[in-house]
């Protein structure tokens, strides 16, 4: 009897383990990329691969919602999803959405690939913005490394190698529809729970998915990650540069405010938001500007020196803005509003820069107040003695003064001195009052 009492004991513990495991096992990660792919978005994908990892999840969902990026942080990104082992599902999500360029590449190099209706991928193509607008990338060495690195993807898990490359050699586009009929994703899912119903029972790297009712972790980074993914947007860390040129030009022109700090400060975020890889014409056009601001505050007058300088920090700005191909991988329309988004701010904040520069050197420059007054003339407010004090009027202010002899309300007086705030007076005589008219 008590044999079977322990037999029964041990089997409800079995059972009770097995239990507790399956459950455990039934999550699935999911990590958004809902904006540009950064220098930050491989660490962050890192620490999410190695959380799924340790967590024992069933698999990790990727929604992309982006128009592209940094090309060597997704060429990584599609390094880290290869070399895993746990099943990796690219799903262009929400409705509505796109992932271009960059973000199209690593769809297609996931192990599963879904989209949500009415989403969008495509546009592949590399570009470059110019002075005349924007232009494609035609050096062959650069277009046929990536055809060559979308086809291989595409073909390691079964997908239309031909497709893969026309995303970059005809910009191709595709909605969810033609992408399932094309074979360069595997399903259409409205929703994650539907994903993961769908993609239920599917082997992926050698296991078999159980997703159907898993729980749903949502993916949150690290606070220094996640400042560093902030810092890292393209149009933030542009910003952080020229903010920060701008307040060392404000504190050198006017220090004891700490404006200098703030300014090294914000340019080693923005450096670091950047992955230090800053153009340096950009960097040369920018620190003229700074000198011809400069030399334009320590001349009197806002002259042609602060005009010059302010075209070269806008022109440094533009070429500051991580335009380029092939370090920045998104189409010609997102590379312009990157531009915008720098370059409006950048004129708006010079402009005022330079009229807060010549303000303080009018001010600078300009003759004191109270020196004015020594030789003018006012009009005695009230009758006063010597030894006495009255009050004056010029030019409608009311001063308190003094004089060496009487005088009566009305008389014409001149300022002699300034002491303190009493203005010392002298009556002028009818004679010299006439000849003053």
């Amino acid at each position: 009897m008590r044999s079977r009492l322990g037999i029964f004991f041990l089997l409800f513990l079995f059972l009770l383990c097995s239990t507790s495991q399956a459950s455990a096992a039934e999550k699935v990660l999911v990590m958004d990329i809902g904006a540009t792919i950064t220098p930050s978005s491989d660490d962050i994908l890192a620490d999410a691969i190695a959380f799924a990892e340790d967590g024992d999840y069933q698999a990790l969902v990727i929604t992309l919602n982006t128009p592209g990026g940094v090309v060597d942080a997704t060429l990584n990104m599609m390094e880290q999803i290869s070399a895993t082992d746990v099943p990796v599902i690219g799903y262009v999500y929400p409705e509505g959405t796109k992932a271009w360029s960059a973000g199209t590449l690593l769809l297609i190099s996931m192990d599963v690939a879904a989209m949500s209706p009415y989403t969008v991928i495509g546009s592949a193509q590399p570009v470059t913005v110019t002075a005349s607008g924007s232009e494609p990338v035609n050096d062959s060495k650069i277009v046929n490394a990536l055809v060559a690195t979308a086809q291989e993807n595409a073909r390691k898990h079964g997908r239309n190698d031909t497709t893969a490359a026309q995303f970059i050699t005809e910009n191709l586009n595709l909605n969810p529809e033609k992408a399932l009929e094309y074979g360069v994703i595997e399903y259409i899912a409205s929703d994650l729970n539907d994903l993961l119903e769908q993609v239920d029972g599917l082997e992926v790297k050698g296991q078999e998915l159980k997703t159907s009712g898993a729980d749903l972790v949502f993916y949150e980074p690290p606070l220094r990650l996640s400042f560093l993914n902030i810092i890292s947007d393209p149009i933030i860390s542009s910003l952080l540069l020229l903010l920060g040129v701008y307040a060392i030009i404000l504190g050198l022109s006017n220090p004891g405010f700490g404006a200098e700090l703030f300014g090294i400060v914000a340019i080693a975020l923005g450096l670091i938001g950047t992955g230090f890889d800053v153009n340096i014409a950009s960097i040369f056009l920018i620190l003229v500007g700074v000198a011809l601001v400069i030399v334009e505050f320590q001349s009197p007058g806002f002259g042609v020196f602060g005009i010059s300088g302010l075209v070269c920090i806008v022109a440094g700005s533009i070429l500051l803005a991580p335009t380029d191909f092939p370090r920045n991988y998104t189409p010609a329309e997102f590379q312009q509003t990157i531009i915008l988004s720098v370059v409006s701010p950048t004129i708006v904040i010079g402009i005022f820069l330079l009229f807060v520069l010549y303000k303080i050197a009018v001010v600078r420059h300009s003759t004191p107040k109270f020196g004015e007054l020594v030789g003018d003339f006012a009009v005695a407010d009230d009758p006063f003695g010597p030894g006495e004090f009255g009050y004056v009027r010029h030019k409608s202010e009311i001063w308190k003064a003094r004089s060496e002899e009487t005088i009566e309300k009305g008389d014409r007086v001149e300022i002699l001195e300034k002491d303190g705030i009493v203005l010392i007076v002298k009556k002028i005589d009818a004679s010299s009052s006439l000849s003053e008219k």
